[in-house]
């Protein structure tokens, strides 16, 4: 069977499109990230319906210390992802965060380099479908994703304390205060520092009195 392009209306590449013909009908995800704090503890949600309206399939995912947004790409992924795995040709997402629906549409750009990787893996994920279309939705009309969201939130604030204290311990400040004497055009430090081996630095020099 040859795969019809889509075509998009409005010019952007993830607009709303229709098949020149429908080869198969449409799933439809319902999906939402969120984040407590923005960044904060951060996970994702999604509702995977086939064609009749059954649910298929409930994803939630804690995803680490992240922003709405990124949660909101991870969410997207998780579907196109399922869809690739069970081998949906027809994809229909629905979700309440209009950042990532106009960008996926083409109507805003991608500033964000933080989002910029998601954005770009899940367009590519989307060439591989013969029908997509993203639409946005209110968040009433997206309960069931935004509650899942916050189940994979509670489950781990609830029994996963040791992994949030470990994102914690990652989430080290990236500069650190430290005392060193210069000596033979050598700096020597006067303290021990707790950094990975094989970690590159950045030294910026306080002369002091």
């Amino acid at each position: 069977m040859s795969k019809r392009p889509l075509v998009p209306k409005g010019g952007g590449l993830f607009g709303d499109h229709e098949p020149e013909r429908k080869t198969t009908a449409a799933y439809q995800a319902n999906i939402d990230g969120g984040s407590r704090g923005n960044p904060g503890p951060a996970a994702y949600g999604v509702v995977v319906r086939d064609a009749k309206g059954e649910v298929v399939a409930r994803l939630k995912k804690y995803i680490g210390q992240n922003t709405n947004n990124v949660a909101e790409y991870y969410g997207l992924i998780a579907a196109l992802d399922y869809a690739e795995s069970h081998g949906i040709r027809a994809l229909r997402i629905e979700s309440d965060s209009e950042l990532l629906v106009k960008q996926m549409r083409g109507q805003y750009k991608v500033k964000s380099a933080d989002l910029r990787p998601l954005f770009e893996r899940a367009r590519k994920m989307v060439q591989g479908l013969e029908f997509f279309r993203i639409d946005h939705v209110y968040r009433e009309q997206n309960r069931e994703a935004d509650a899942l969201a916050n189940q994979a939130l509670d489950e781990t604030s609830k029994h996963g304390g040791a992994t949030q204290a470990a994102e914690q311990a990652k989430a080290k400040p990236d500069k650190i205060r430290c005392f060193a004497r210069y000596k033979d055009g050598v700096l020597q430090l006067q303290e021990p520092l707790d950094m990975p081996e094989g970690a590159h630095v950045e030294i910026m020099v306080r002369l002091r009195k």
